[in-house]
């Protein structure tokens, strides 16, 4: 068996591919009209047409819940990306932030209300941290980083 991707169910699938391409720079590798993947490695799917797939036997309406799913994005320029989603109005969890590990991160809602958490890249605090005087080994411990990521991060610059 090989796992493929998360499919999330959204109101308005045109709507919401213009979100993930225009905003968040994703590519489309498929368009099947209901059905558009990614190829970041997700997809979205027209929430009218997936719930008549499931048919009579499953009542529930499954878009119901959309808090306990989180779709994770990097960004080499979050300041950029913060300006954007601020210019089309998007409701922020929280605005850019450093979490305990170091990694400077965002999260805000897409049009369906899924969260999307933007992080800058590991690579990036790895090389913060050691701009900021830290030894690889501080570095590593302070950012749960392996030392062998974090050494071999060091070693391209």
């Amino acid at each position: 068996m090989k796992y493929v991707c998360p499919l999330i169910a959204v109101e308005d699938i045109q709507k919401s591919r213009k979100f993930y391409e225009d905003v968040l720079k994703q590519e489309v590798e498929m368009d099947h009209g209901a059905n558009v993947a990614f190829k970041g490695g997700f997809a979205i799917h027209d929430a009218a047409h997936y719930q008549g797939l499931l048919g009579e036997s499953y009542p529930i309406d499954i878009r119901v819940k959309k808090n306990f799913l989180e779709l994770y994005f990097e960004s080499e320029d979050l300041n950029r990306l913060q300006e954007k989603l601020d210019s089309i109005n998007t409701k922020f969890l929280h605005r850019i932030q450093e979490q305990p590990w170091g990694q400077r991160v965002m999260r805000f809602y897409d049009p369906d209300g899924y969260i999307i958490e933007v992080g800058e890249p590991l690579e990036f605090v790895v090389r913060r941290f050691a701009q900021e005087g830290f030894s690889p080994e501080e570095v590593s411990q302070k950012s749960s980083l392996p030392l062998e990521f974090v050494e071999t991060v060091l070693d391209q610059k």
